[in-house]
């Protein structure tokens, strides 16, 4: 993004604009996954800045090439994450002061408020990532910065449930909620936003090695991961009814897929969780169980994208969000899939078809599975760019309204 903006994004201000944040987190994520699989971290579940210096001393041109390129990608996005977080935060105080914003908030579109919690949990996500990869030593303070990263957890759910609660006791206290413009998965969004704070919730008990900060972890990491499950498959049934009527909302068809990213985020957290009862409560799945749950999640995934695709497709969305000249933001949303599938499908490999003995690490069946990975990350990679200059470059293009 440019820091001279008069652009569209600026003209016509959304809350969806906020997943352009998300979007840029999210592919933070998948550079660390190249440092999670391909580096070395003996007796540590992740990689931190020690062990990725130590492969880049002793490791091939090839791999000081990966690991160089995979900082670089972390750096790169997780300062457009931040960058794109407070410009949204600096709007969003002048988009809830303005005329119009009564109407937002008494239609289905309230919910698009849920994208800033979503873009806050992120953020945290991403800075977590970004001390491991920087910060030296981060590691030996880890066990005192875990209860204070759930304490923050807690305070973005706290805030994403406010919305979500002044959400359904108004649609639900005096009615008003239309089905009819709910032609679209853009009510999922609430599940999104507490899947990202219950992924980050869940990671002291991956990573802690107090039985009470993994308890606590393991808790309330549940607590949001059923929320985020209710709300989903509530959302899925109503979006199903309301496109069979009407038709999808042209403009909100990029939520078909959004299914995609919190099913990423919610196998990361049953992950988290299952290594936090292994370690610590003697709780011993199977690699064959992992396996099998994550092939599950991930033929879920590849359903919906075929689905998504073929209807963004079949109305034109392409040619008319984004390479035509009206723009709208929920084109963001098209960023979140293809980063959820890309680190859906390192995790597949890694932890189902690897540890259960079916593809050799760094084998041939190994690489290409990786390599359709990074195609898809890369493809998001340019779809980043492409649609930070496309909505926020100096001269305006006309927007369209963000679907309900």
């Amino acid at each position: 993004m440019t820091s001279r903006i008069a652009p569209a994004a600026a003209q016509a201000y959304s809350p969806l604009y906020f997943l352009a944040s998300v979007g840029a987190g999210g592919l933070t994520v998948t550079f660390f996954m190249w440092l999670m699989f391909w580096v070395p971290h003996p007796g540590k579940p992740v990689p931190v800045f020690e062990d990725i210096m130590a492969a880049f001393a002793t490791g091939s041109t090839a791999m000081q090439g990966m690991i160089i390129l995979a900082m670089a990608g972390i750096a790169v996005f997780f300062f457009l994450n931040i960058k794109a977080l407070v410009w949204n935060l600096s709007h969003l105080r002048g988009f809830v002061r303005a005329e119009g914003f009564a109407a937002f908030r008494a239609s289905n579109a309230e919910t698009q408020m849920m994208a800033m919690p979503l873009a806050l949990a992120m953020a945290v996500n991403g800075a977590f990532i970004a001390g491991l990869v920087f910060v030296p030593g981060l590691w030996t303070i880890t066990e005192y910065l875990f209860p204070l990263a759930m304490i923050a957890f807690l305070a973005i759910g706290w805030m994403a449930f406010r919305h979500l609660g002044a959400f359904l006791g108004r649609v639900i206290g005096k009615g008003g909620f239309e089905h009819g413009a709910n032609n679209s998965f853009a009510q999922k969004l609430p599940a999104f936003a507490l899947a990202m704070v219950g992924v980050g919730m869940s990671a002291p008990a991956a990573m802690s090695t107090n039985p009470l900060t993994v308890g606590v972890s393991v808790v309330l990491s549940t607590f949001f991961l059923v929320s985020a499950g209710v709300i989903a498959v509530i959302a899925l049934v109503m979006g199903i009814h309301a496109m069979m009527e009407k038709g999808v909302a042209p403009e909100a068809a990029p939520t078909l897929m959004i299914i995609i990213p919190i099913l990423t985020v919610l196998g990361i957290l049953m992950l988290r969780q299952d290594h936090g009862l292994h370690t610590t409560f003697e709780v011993h799945g199977s690699a064959g169980e992992t396996l099998v749950m994550l092939s599950r999640i991930l033929s879920v995934q590849v359903l919906f994208a075929i689905f998504g695709l073929f209807v963004l497709a079949r109305i034109g969305y392409w040619s008319r969000f984004v390479v035509g000249r009206a723009t709208s933001a929920g084109a963001y949303a098209l960023v979140c899939p293809g980063v959820g599938l890309s680190v859906m499908m390192h995790f597949w490999l890694n932890k189902g078809l690897v540890a259960a003995g079916l593809v050799t690490k760094f084998g041939t069946a190994y690489w290409a599975i990786s390599g359709l990975a990074v195609g898809v990350q890369l493809a998001m990679v340019a779809l980043v760019f492409y649609l930070n200059r496309r909505h926020f470059r100096a001269s305006p293009i006309p927007l369209a309204q963000p679907a309900e």
